[in-house]
């Protein structure tokens, strides 16, 4: 193997935010690719560490070295990070909550971002396992499978938490099945499998795992990021009932400190696509939501989360807008901190058809993108009490402006204005059109 090469490269206007940081490494990177006679014939890549937000060196700008280094061939399927042992640099991690870790290794899945052992994604960082890992825990340069260790703690396998990773690096032949993936949470109560987010191919996933890993299960190793930060989130004031803001979607009871805090009601419902989607869809799981999921949890929000949500909140007690399936503190509190009750046997599994003509579902079911046979049902009851002008095709199942125009002349026809006439259907809107 060559002896690496290094090379000073000068800080943009001595910035250490942590996009200059990126910008940096990107260059040297498109500089490297350039350069030649210095490396092996396998492609050379840069190795760039520098200190990016909050973690300046020795108080000022930081000093950002570069190293040229060989690549080694790729290993067997799916495809791993394996490179020879990189020459010593100081490295300037960021210091991240776990949910900045996950929002962090979102980015990757929202861009589809394909795999490979030599390319370089935008942000800077190498496209493999490695490489993706390195991106989430903010490190300042794209790490291997024998070297992430070096920024973590091991931890038992019992003791994961969204964020920390499981790593198998085979030191006798790292060419082969040497892996590593995050962990996001577990997908059942038994602990046997998880939700994963790695870097493989043919590109960036999220997906239920076997604990701990498809092949060489046994051999990988639980570790935890040894930069990260613990923040306590702000306690959740008192509840007003069904208007999403009651004990299921955002109600009194204790907050979850830490990066166990509750993220806030905008993180879920329709159009919500962040990394809290995807862990609640993985604590649902684990509490017996399970079969709500045909593929897994995921980061956008589906009628999944929210059936599922609704099944939990009830099996806890909670009707109404205490059971709408949008979650608030109390409920992550539960999820969190494994209180309450387990979904039960007999709503474990979604119904093939609901039963809409009695009980108000919840605010929920009637927003952009919500597909379910609460809305069909809805629009059905609209045309048959004369209100059905709007739908040019007849009512279904997904929730449009015909639907909210309906509800909307229903209501004035109640003699409502205002916000009592928005056109979204609350509990008295849903007692008058179906009594």
């Amino acid at each position: 193997m060559s002896i690496p090469l290094f090379d000073e490269v000068e800080p943009l206007s001595g910035c250490v935010c942590e996009e200059c940081a990126r910008q940096r490494l990107a260059d040297s990177v498109t500089r490297a690719a350039g350069t030649a006679g210095t490396t092996t014939p396998a492609a050379a890549r840069v190795v760039i560490v520098a200190a990016a937000a909050g973690t300046a060196i020795s108080g000022g700008a930081g000093t950002v070295v570069a190293a040229a280094f060989p690549h080694a061939a790729t290993g067997s399927t799916p495809g791993h990070a394996m490179f020879p042992a990189q020459a010593a640099a100081p490295a300037a991690p960021l210091r991240l909550t776990r949910d900045q870790i996950l929002d962090r290794a979102q980015r990757w899945v929202d861009a589809v971002v394909p795999y490979s052992m030599t390319a370089y994604w935008k942000d800077g960082y190498r496209q493999d396992c490695s490489g993706y890992i390195s991106m989430a825990w903010g490190l300042g340069t794209s790490e291997w499978t024998g070297s992430l260790p070096d920024f973590a703690t091991r931890i038992s396998r019992a003791d994961l938490m969204p964020g920390d990773i499981l790593l198998f690096h085979n030191q006798a032949d790292p060419e082969q099945g040497s892996h590593a993936v995050i962990f996001a949470g577990w997908a059942d109560s038994a602990h046997t499998e998880y939700t994963a987010m790695e870097q493989t191919q043919p590109h960036t996933r999220v997906q239920t795992t076997p604990l701990a890993y498809w092949t060489n299960s046994g051999k990988y190793l639980a570790y935890r990021y040894k930069y990260l930060v613990a923040t306590a989130g702000p306690a959740p004031g008192p509840g007003t009932g069904g208007t999403g803001t009651g004990t299921g979607s955002a109600g009194t009871g204790a907050g979850t400190a830490g990066t166990d805090a509750y993220p806030g009601a905008s993180a879920f419902g329709p159009g919500a696509k962040n990394a809290s989607v995807t862990r609640l869809g993985t604590m649902l799981a684990a509490r017996g939501a399970r079969s709500y999921y045909t593929v897994g949890p995921g980061s956008l929000w589906t009628d999944a989360d929210l059936g599922a949500t609704s099944a939990f909140q009830r099996a806890q007690g909670w009707s109404g807008g205490d059971a709408d399936g949008l979650p608030g503190p109390t409920t992550w509190g539960y999820l969190v901190e494994g209180k309450g009750k387990d979904i039960g046997a007999a709503a474990a599994k979604p119904p093939a058809r609901v039963s809409t003509e009695t009980g108000y579902p919840g605010a929920g079911f009637f927003r952009a993108g919500q597909s379910n046979d609460y809305v069909l049902n809805l629009g059905r009851r609209l045309v048959a009490k004369g209100f059905g002008k709007n739908y040019r095709v007849g009512p279904s199942r997904t929730w449009g402006e015909a639907d909210r125009r309906a509800v909307e002349a229903f209501q004035r026809a109640q003699g409502w204005s205002g916000r009592d006439a928005d056109g979204y259907p609350g509990p008295e809107t849903w007692r008058r059109l179906f009594s």
